[in-house]
């Protein structure tokens, strides 16, 4: 890879980095904000519903923009955005003595209108900054370890920060996305795009169809595996959150540092298989079926034992996070490369939607159902084998290494 890509790389690496810490940092320190909030359990989870779930609506109009006037362009006004919200929000609970909590949230929801604009649109400007389909793969293999982690950091850095002062996950973030935005702004080298005058919003709309009409028995495929393995990946680590903390009455760095032992398998996954899928698709569909098969069989054992022994426990969820670390470079890739540039930014858009769809669903099914475990991992067993079956049977790459 070309030195100078790798600093536009590491600079793309950062947002997803820092995106993942903005909201999964908040988790741990949930509880600690009910208290000085003085507000309910499930009006503390919308502190990090509101950021979700207006970015699942936001994700696909941000790739519309970018595919229409650049995607360097629509990431750092994304960013910009990201770390206004996250100032609202900080600023409310540092200064403000009514109102705070609905403040926090209008903060937390223009963050996630930002953040819409600028994960989701790395994705496909990897995919334009490299010609070689192996270095894309091997590129956003790096942006998928960057984001996993984010996953593993959030929950040791958002309680010690919480240790110094409660809100200070909140304040932080508007510093946090600087960093970004200067790495963005001085280091990525985007290529130009056609931005013709003649692409509306109705040639969009037909565009789409007609990529979905297409191409839409393999991007469903896509679409599914990537939201269900994020409902699973966020269903077991509401899980073993909970079992740390009402079983084991661990809480605090302790619960963070054991979190992060499922989350840095599924990191060290995404980043050897993004070295080793190269451009052989054939070889990214196989390693989507493992990493899925995988995961069924680890879910399907933890719902028929005992779930409540540490090491076990611990252990299984350290093997389901690399089966979904094998499958996610996989799909990046394959979406990635499989869509042509102009139609790019829209279509993982999409697929970025859907994983946002999963990450926030899969704490609310597992809340609803906890107690009764089997049913839990029977649920996440079964929707495993279902990813397996489709990335067997939809994801057919062709003797031209192009995906049918």
């Amino acid at each position: 890879m070309n030195e100078k890509k790798k600093w536009d790389l590491a600079a793309l690496a950062s947002i997803p980095l820092i995106m993942t810490l903005a909201n999964s940092m908040l988790i741990p320190v949930l509880p600690l904000m009910q208290k000085k909030l003085n507000i309910t359990s499930m009006q503390a989870s919308l502190i990090i519903t509101v950021y979700a779930a207006v970015s699942i609506i936001c994700i696909p109009v941000a790739g519309y923009l970018s595919d229409r006037f650049g995607r360097k362009r629509v990431i750092m006004i994304g960013l910009t955005i990201a770390a206004i919200g996250g100032l609202v929000s900080g600023l409310a609970a540092w200064l403000m003595h009514s109102h705070v909590y609905i403040t926090i949230l209008a903060g937390r929801f223009i963050q996630g209108i930002g953040a819409a604009g600028a994960f989701p649109i790395v994705l496909p400007l990897v995919g334009d900054m490299f010609k070689n389909e192996e270095e894309v793969s091997s590129g956003l293999g790096m942006i998928e370890t960057s984001n996993t982690f984010g996953k593993v950091l959030s929950p040791i850095l958002g309680a010690a920060l919480a240790i110094v002062v409660w809100y200070l996950p909140l304040a932080v973030i508007p510093f946090i996305c600087a960093i970004s935005i200067a790495a963005v702004a001085f280091l990525v080298k985007a290529p130009k795009q056609n931005q013709n005058s003649d692409n509306s919003f109705k040639k969009f709309i037909r565009s789409t169809i007609s990529i979905l009409t297409q191409k839409g028995h393999w991007l469903y495929a896509i679409f599914t595996i990537g939201g269900i393995a994020m409902f699973i990946m966020f269903g077991f680590l509401y899980y073993l959150s909970s079992v740390l903390e009402d079983h084991y009455h661990i809480d605090g760095i302790w619960k963070g540092l054991l979190l992060a032992i499922p989350l840095s398998a599924i990191c060290l996954a995404s980043f050897i298989t993004g070295k080793v899928v190269g451009e052989k698709k054939g070889r990214m569909k196989w390693l989507t079926v493992i990493g899925m098969v995988i995961l069924t069989a680890t879910m399907l054992t933890c719902g028929l034992v005992n779930t409540k022994g540490l090491v076990f426990l611990i252990s299984f969820m350290f093997i389901s996070g690399a089966g979904i670390g094998l499958a996610l470079p996989c799909l990046d890739t394959l979406i990635t490369q499989g869509i042509e540039k102009k139609q790019r930014g829209t279509i993982t858009s999409i697929y970025s939607s859907t994983r946002f769809i999963g990450v926030a669903i899969g704490p609310l099914i597992t809340a609803l159902i906890i107690k009764n475990e089997i049913l839990l991992f029977c649920i996440f067993a079964s929707c495993a084998l279902l990813c397996s079956v489709l990335a067997w049977l939809a994801i057919k790459p062709s003797k031209d290494k192009t995906v049918t």
